[in-house]
């Protein structure tokens, strides 16, 4: 009678799972070699997990962060600068970056697959922040401006150039430059000018002061509109960053 009581067998079920929890507790605290021993046989699997869980963690510091730099406008200068993209965009990516830093190469692959990847609603404005106040850093900083007085579509070509030959640039400075240049079909006389012009000059200055302006320590460093992203983001928390600009109102 006992054993058919409505209830019994759930009872005897939870027992059974707490003994068998108790039991199990004992023996991963009697045994930790056990527990060393699983997690050394699926290592790869056990970093996975703790990955994904740090991610998770990242993202959510991320979210809490970019949710408090929208209620704060950026203000910066844009005006002279060349936009790759719409100019009405919903979402506009600035990025303070130098030709020569190595996460800032690496971080310009992110923001062209977001670019094709959100086509209209996104766009990009460069601004200049070479490591070097002299060197070839900062001169292939004023060849970027000097191109884009002439033509933006060429700008853009350098742009492009400049990143996915940051090495040679490193390696041959101001010739390497030129070659580039002259390559995309600049005027070399025309740019020679604009090197030692008021405007470019001016540019540059400008870029330097918003940088100091935000507390920028490093590059790069991006506007996706007000949210503030710092470093070399993974193409997923980078996307995110533009989801939520996307969703924000007013966040521009």
């Amino acid at each position: 009678m006992l054993l058919g009581a409505p209830g019994f067998e759930a009872r005897s079920e939870s027992l059974s799972d707490e003994a068998l929890a108790k039991a199990l507790q004992k023996v991963l605290r009697d045994r930790p070699d056990i527990v060393l021993d699983v997690l050394r046989k699926n290592s790869e699997a056990v970093l996975d997990i703790a990955q994904q869980g740090s991610n998770l963690r990242r993202k959510r510091s991320l979210e809490k962060q970019w949710d408090e730099d929208i209620k704060t406008v950026k203000d910066v200068r844009l005006e002279g600068r060349p936009v790759l993209g719409s100019a009405s965009a919903r979402v506009r990516i600035v990025a303070f970056s130098d030709f020569t830093c190595h996460f800032c190469q690496q971080a310009s692959e992110v923001v062209d697959s977001l670019l094709r990847e959100f086509g209209k609603d996104v766009s990009l404005v460069f601004k200049n922040l070479p490591l070097e106040e002299k060197g070839v850093s900062n001169l292939a900083s004023a060849y970027f401006v000097a191109v884009s007085q002439q033509d933006e579509s060429k700008a853009w070509a350098l742009y492009r150039k400049l990143f996915a030959d940051r090495e040679r640039l490193v390696a041959e400075g101001e010739e390497y430059l030129k070659n580039a240049a002259e390559g995309l079909g600049v005027d070399m006389k025309r740019l020679s000018r604009d090197l030692r012009g008021k405007k470019v000059g001016d540019i540059l200055k400008e870029d330097l002061q918003d940088a100091r302006k935000l507390g920028i320590e490093g590059t790069p460093y991006f506007l996706v509109n007000n949210i503030v992203v710092r470093g070399a983001l993974p193409l997923d928390l980078f996307r995110s960053a533009v989801q939520k600009a996307l969703e924000t109102k007013g966040s521009r």
